[in-house]
Parts: structure tokens; C-alpha cells; sequence
């Protein structure tokens, strides 16, 4: 161990004092592996199991099976199950339900669903405007410059964070699902994603030679727009282009049926939801930073006009307080976690117990999550809305998210146990009346700027 160590540590410095034979796995090194492998009388059992079969199955804790009920003492009023998909819109899905379950319980609605495609398309537009407004601001930066090479690498993409949902609502507005419908390729995005990132970077390249050959930012700007009409026109050609109006009634859940009006997207938000988004407070946990203070991840927007993320690094426990708080108050949460650690997918359940892996290789896979992030093992990977808690004798035992994979799972949600709530939760947005005054003082606090390549700016998908 002690000779790897060195060796390690002569890459980072530069020495070169070791010969390929030093660091080579050799005849000896394999033999004592052989031999260590087949001493175990299992392994032969283990082996056949294990390479003709799917590891997780083998690896199910059959003992826990059933230990976890499907009841919940405290739940938000939320009907309806929605799918994101073959894409990787789940943070936009997860804001537009958490405001559709206020959107129902205040106008008592049998079902309502907002149009994820609507938000979706202006989403992909800003965000285009936003790489191209990166490639400008860095024009005079060499290809290889760490911000350079980044914005060419994250070109654009359908994942997103809460950030998103507050700039794309408050600039344009929200419709709902039957005004302007899902297609095919919001719904499959893979190759209008490809197309729409080609098109940015090869825009970004001639952006820069334009520079290069003395052109000035203004001028580039000009360029910028016909660029972006360009990006429009793909949008509008994959999507559907948005209305700008539009005529709409409803039947309440007793059945009575309203007038029609006609809304725009702006007046429809300010009449069905009319809730200002910048109450809410975006916390994360992360042990890797320091708890109780304030950061911001450059470029962690969707729009070049709108606000980086901003999050308050805050204990778990302090996070579950303030969470049922909001569920006791009937407001749903945007909640997102790295949700393919543990997870039971048939049967919705997310539980640090569910998987042995330990026991079927016998190996020790153990870290702290800590450790998971620093070494990009664990972040944030998926966005749900979560609504209820379950307590019992002041304990709570379990939570309720739900998710955006049809209705799959516990139909339609996921059960997530306390521990596994402490293990992989990551971001959690709360509105400030559920929270405490000394908490709410940590958003005066200068934020911590974080690079655009920090673990923690992983899009929720």
C-alpha cells in the first residue's frame, strides 16, 4: 500500500524515480490475488449467482422487505400523476407541481396540470442566450481557460435546477397542460438537445474568430440575435411555438363550470398562483462545506439576465423541522437527492437498507457522505416535490415524494425513510414563513462564489 502512496504522490510532484516494473501489477501480485479469492469457500456459489444474474436483485435485503408501510400522518393535497419522459426535465416538473398543488387546493379543482412543454421551450431559448453571452464575456480567454473550456462542455442541456422554474415563471408566465401540449420532442429530447448544442458551439466558435478579427461585443451582440433567431426557429419547429394569448375555462370538483376569459401566461400565473417566488429559500446539505452559510455557483442560472443559485448550507435536521413545517401548512417542497443510491424502483421505496452489496461481494463499499461528494460518488441527480411526512409518537419515520415517472413506484411516488433522507437528500426549497429568523439571517451573509464546475451545480434530471 505504502509504494502506491509514494507513487502517488511522485505523480502530483513530478518525480519520476520509479520504473514501470516498480508500479506494474505482476505474476506475484496475480497469484496472491488468485489464491485470496478462491481460500473462500462461497465464492464459487457467489460467482455463478452473480455473473448470469442482475446484481442489485442479488443484493436485495429480502429481510426488509415489507418494513416499510404506505401510510403518512401529515400529506399536502396533490391529485394527478405526471411523466417527464425520455428527458430530463424533472426540476421543471417538480416547480410546476409544487405550485399545482396550491393551484388545486385553492380553487378546489378535481385535477389540474400546468404545460411543462410551454415553460420547457423558453427554458431552452434563455439558456442559449446564456452560452452565448458566456462565449462574449470570455471571448478574450484562450480555448483551454478552465471557464472557456466549461461553457463549451455544458453547451446546453434539458436539466435544470429551482432557479429555473423562478426566472422562467416570472419572466414568461405559466399556461395550462391542454393550451399547449406535450410533443414528441419534449417529451424525447436526445436529438433536438444534440442539434440545439451543435448549433451553440459551432455559433460560439465564430463568435470568438470574430472577436479574434477585431469585431467589438456590441457588434457580436448583433450577431448574437440572429443566432438566436436561428435557435428559435429549431424550437419552434420541435416544440410548437408558444401562445401569447389564449381563451380557457374549468369545472371545479363539484362539477360547476367557470366563465371563459382569455389570459396571457403572466396574467394566468398572477390570477391561479399569484405567489412571489422569491419567498422561497433554497437550502442544501453538504458536510463537505461549512453548515450555516450562504453560497452562490457562477453560471448556475438559466437566463443571462436572471440570478445564480444561491443556497444555504444548513443540517439535515434542521432542514427536516423546517420541511414539516411546510407540509403541516399544506405547501408542497422542491426537493431533489441523488435517487439512484438505494433505490427499490418496483416498489418506491428509497432506504439505505434495501441493498446488501457488502454481503454479496465481500467487499466493503462504505463511505460517509462527505467523502461521496468530494469524490464525485454521490450529487444531486433528480428533483421531485415532497409531500408528507409521516410521525408517529414525535418521531418521524418516513417521508412521500412525488416523482415524474408516470406512475411508477408507489403509484406515482417514492416512500423515502428519515435515514435515507439524511444520506442522499441534497437541495430542498422552503418558503421563509416556515422558517426561522436566525435562518433567514444567513441570506444577508456575502455568498461564497463557487466555480461553475463545483459538485454541487449537477443539474437535477
Amino acid at each position: 500500500m505504502k509504494r502506491y502512496l509514494i507513487l502517488a504522490i511522485s505523480m502530483v510532484i513530478g518525480i519520476s524515480s520509479f520504473t514501470q516494473e516498480d508500479v506494474a501489477i505482476d505474476a506475484d501480485m496475480l497469484n496472491g490475488f488468485r489464491e485470496a479469492f478462491n481460500d473462500d469457500p462461497t465464492t464459487e456459489a457467489v460467482q455463478n449467482a452473480a455473473s448470469s444474474n442482475d446484481i442489485q436483485k442479488l443484493a436485495l435485503n429480502r429481510d426488509h422487505l415489507g418494513q416499510v408501510d404506505p401510510y403518512f400522518s401529515n400529506r399536502v393535497e396533490s391529485k394527478g400523476i405526471t411523466d417527464q419522459k425520455s428527458t430530463g426535465r424533472c426540476w421543471l416538473f417538480t416547480g410546476l407541481n409544487v405550485l399545482r398543488a396550491r393551484v388545486i387546493d385553492e380553487k378546489q379543482l378535481a385535477a389540474f396540470s400546468f404545460s411543462q412543454n410551454f415553460n420547457f421551450f423558453y427554458d431552452q431559448l434563455e439558456k442559449s442566450n446564456l452560452f452565448l453571452e458566456g462565449i462574449i464575456e470570455t471571448a478574450d480567454k484562450p480555448m483551454d481557460d478552465k471557464t472557456v473550456d466549461w461553457l463549451f462542455s455544458n453547451a446546453i442541456g434539458d436539466g435544470g435546477q429551482w432557479t429555473g422554474v423562478v426566472d422562467i415563471i416570472q419572466k414568461y408566465g405559466v399556461v395550462p397542460a391542454e393550451i399547449f401540449p406535450e410533443s414528441h420532442n419534449s417529451e424525447n429530447t436526445r436529438w433536438m438537445s444534440r442539434l440545439l448544442r451543435r448549433k451553440l458551439r459551432a455559433d460560439g466558435i465564430a463568435l470568438r474568430e470574430m472577436y479574434s478579427n477585431g469585431v467589438k461585443k456590441k457588434e457580436l451582440r448583433n450577431e448574437k440575435e440572429e443566432m438566436l433567431m436561428q435557435v428559435y426557429r429549431i424550437l419552434a419547429i420541435s416544440l410548437g411555438e408558444p401562445p401569447t394569448e389564449f381563451q380557457w375555462r374549468y369545472t371545479d370538483k363539484d362539477g360547476n363550470l367557470t366563465e371563459m376569459k382569455t389570459y396571457t401566461p403572466k396574467t394566468f400565473y398572477e390570477e391561479f398562483v399569484g405567489v412571489d417566488l422569491s419567498e422561497y429559500v433554497m437550502f442544501m446539505n453538504d458536510p463537505s462545506r461549512e453548515f450555516g452559510k450562504l453560497y452562490e455557483i457562477e453560471f448556475d442560472r438559466h437566463m443571462a439576465d436572471g440570478d445564480n443559485w444561491k443556497y444555504v448550507n444548513l443540517e439535515a435536521d434542521k432542514l427536516k423541522e423546517f420541511a414539516k413545517n411546510s407540509i403541516l401548512g399544506n405547501e408542497a417542497m422542491y426537493f431533489s437527492c441523488d435517487v439512484g443510491k438505494q433505490l427499490d424502483k418496483d416498489r418506491g421505496y428509497l432506504d439505505v437498507n434495501n441493498y446488501n452489496f457488502d454481503a454479496l461481494f465481500g467487499v466493503d463499499f462504505d463511505m460517509d457522505k462527505k467523502d461521496r461528494i468530494i469524490t464525485h460518488e454521490s450529487g444531486s441527480t433528480h428533483g421531485m416535490a415532497l409531500v408528507a411526512v409521516d410521525i408517529n409518537d414525535g418521531k418521524t419515520t418516513k417521508w412521500l415524494l412525488e416523482n415524474s415517472w408516470g406512475d411508477s413506484g408507489f403509484k406515482g411516488h417514492l416512500i423515502m425513510t428519515d435515514e435515507w433522507f439524511d444520506e442522499y437528500m441534497f437541495r430542498l426549497v422552503i418558503h421563509k414563513q416556515y422558517i426561522d429568523e436566525e435562518t433567514l439571517g444567513i441570506l444577508d451573509q456575502k455568498a461564497t462564489l463557487l466555480p461553475p464546475w463545483d459538485p454541487m451545480f449537477s443539474p437535477d434530471e
